[in-house]
């Protein structure tokens, strides 16, 4: 990638005329104010390898650097060096971005696989605005790491057993009359969902129903045929309706895992640990671990009656990735209350010479608040992922009326979808994962602001400019520009530009596609504020020309960070 040539051959430019080691790599961001250059690099890490004053080190380093076609001019102040580029450099870029189109970002193949598990939803009820966030954050660090040239395998693991499937069945089978979704003319998940909350409110007055329900588990995972069949059913029912949210918000996995399949394989790889001395057996027979070297509790793997806890099936799908994939990484993307049970997974996991530590993740991320407080599905008080895309939906459609009378109704439709997912993903996004926030729907559909809408509204007007001009600006024709009348204002965009692979690698080692969010933004703030001040459109051609050229690299460039965040973009707003 040309950016990071760029990069690479500044950094060792700078480590040559500073007398620094050939291993040394100089860090070149943007600098934190317009007036202080294109890129700038600090010498503080350079004054601790040579144990000098780092003022003195970036003096030297200015004198002894050797300009070339890349750079206009360098300059220091203090301990900060800043470095000016040439107009054949920003030409370079533009190239760059036009050639790759959507392939921009793309670094090299590295031969390295990632699993990235997340989703996981229960086959008991739809999803809702927690499961989005999850959806979101495994979907963009899948395509972070594509970017960067990891082999990103997406994997959902479904929780098809256990107590809470069986309050489901129960109720469906006390109340449901034998009942079909398609009977209701309800979604199979919401309607699978309507029981597991039925079945909550009758045990308040009915406590036995809780007994019943487990007497039910004990009978499913015995193999009785009638309870069997029974979730067969619900469970297809359920599949079908999650695979519908799926395929309306733009996820899709590579491979599905079923909780029901794999969880008592989790059995026997804790008796093999137990026979290689990697656990021991209490006296009240449970199964258990010390973790206590590693600032972690004991942990049980197996209770006093050889039934399983959770742990054991993410030990027993472990195994099955493992053996299936042999990955170099793996994540888990999971909300922030699991933070220590990865934890005490992980140290298991190398324990069981399964994974090494260092190779596994946990994207922890906090919990949505609506304006009323704190989602509980459990209770019925939650914001349903289907109702919530619908209900932006014609909130968008509105706004396209408003905006423009003569739009056909099919082109609402299909324009009010994307603004709306737009809207959620990027509100979804916006935050760092850990962050806990309150989700505003009208706020998200802003077109104006940090909002997806809004960047597709840059996007859009974007394509209108250029569709406007008689102009064609295609890569073929790039030599057909003067550079020499670049100014400062088209710099300053494709400045942006250039920090891309930087956010790229800060997004993967940091695990937040928040980055990416934030980039996005200030992309589109700097092309709206260029395109305020300047006009692309007009009589000198020479000139416009030039500028169409770099607001078509702005666009390729919005579009491949939009896809990074599931966005899809539009030209008609």
């Amino acid at each position: 990638m040309i950016i990071s040539n760029i990069k690479k051959n500044i950094s060792n430019k700078l480590q040559k005329a500073g007398g620094l080691p050939s291993d040394f790599i100089f860090n070149v961001d943007l600098p934190p104010e317009k007036d202080m250059g294109d890129i700038c690099v600090s010498c503080f890490r350079a004054a601790k390898i040579l144990q000098k004053n780092p003022v003195q080190i970036a003096e030297k380093i200015v004198k002894n650097f050797k300009k070339e076609d890349l750079v206009e001019s360098i300059e220091n102040k203090g301990a900060y060096i800043n470095i000016f580029l040439s107009k054949e450099s920003f030409q370079k870029i533009v190239k760059d971005v036009l050639k790759k189109q959507d392939d921009f970002g793309k670094q090299k193949d590295q031969e390295k696989k990632v699993l990235i598990e997340f989703s996981s939803p229960n086959t008991n009820k739809p999803q809702h605005l927690g499961h989005l966030r999850n959806n979101f954050l495994g979907w963009s660090m899948s395509k972070i790491f594509e970017k960067l040239g990891f082999k990103a395998i997406k994997i959902n693991a479904i929780n098809d057993r256990g107590i809470h499937i069986c309050k489901s069945m129960l109720a469906y089978k006390k109340w449901g009359n034998n009942e079909s979704p398609q009977d209701q003319d309800i979604k199979p998940d919401h309607f699978v969902g309507d029981y597991y909350v039925l079945f909550d409110k009758k045990a308040e007055k009915e406590p036995e129903l809780l007994k019943q329900a487990q007497e039910m588990l004990i009978k499913w995972e015995k193999g009785d045929k009638e309870t069997i069949k029974l979730w067969q059913k619900m469970r297809k029912w359920t599949l079908k309706g999650l695979k519908e949210t799926y395929n309306e918000i733009g996820v899709s996995f590579d491979k599905w895992y079923w909780e029901s399949e794999i969880y008592k394989q989790g059995k026997q790889i804790i008796q093999n640990a137990l026979k290689k001395g990697l656990c021991y057996k209490r006296e009240d027979k449970a199964i258990e671990i010390d973790l206590t070297d590693y600032n972690l509790d004991k942990k049980v793997l197996l209770r006093p009656d050889g039934t399983s806890v959770y742990i054991s099936y993410d030990l027993a799908l472990a195994k099955k990735k493992q053996q299936d994939f042999k990955p170099d990484l793996s994540m888990y993307v999971v909300g922030s209350g699991q933070e220590y049970h990865f934890k005490v997974l992980f140290r298991i996991l190398e324990k069981f010479g399964l994974f090494k530590a260092k190779d596994l993740f946990h994207l922890s991320y906090g919990m949505i608040d609506l304006p009323e407080g704190k989602m509980k599905s459990r209770k019925g008080k939650v914001v349903e992922a289907d109702e919530l895309i619908n209900e932006m939906t014609n909130l968008a459609k509105k706004e396209i009326e408003k905006r423009d009378k003569n739009v056909i109704k099919k082109e609402i439709d299909k324009r009010a979808k994307k603004i709306a997912l737009s809207a959620i993903k990027f509100y979804l996004l916006k935050f760092t994962p850990k962050q806990r926030f309150t989700f505003k729907p009208k706020e998200s559909l802003s077109f104006e602001g940090d909002t997806g809408p809004y960047l597709l509204y840059t996007y859009a007007r974007i394509k209108s400019i250029l569709k406007k001009s008689h102009l064609k600006v295609e890569t073929k024709k790039i030599a057909q520009v003067n550079w020499s009348r670049i100014g400062r204002a088209e710099k300053e965009t494709l400045k942006i530009i250039f920090d891309f692979p930087n956010i790229l690698k800060k997004s993967k080692k940091e695990l937040n596609p928040t980055y990416i969010a934030t980039y996005l933004l200030g992309l589109a703030h700097e092309f709206n504020e260029f395109y305020h001040k300047k006009k692309v459109i007009q009589e000198d051609k020479e000139l416009e020309r030039l500028r169409l050229f770099i607001i078509l690299a702005v666009s390729i460039a919005l579009k491949s960070g939009l896809d990074i965040l599931g966005i899809e973009t539009i030209e008609k707003m």
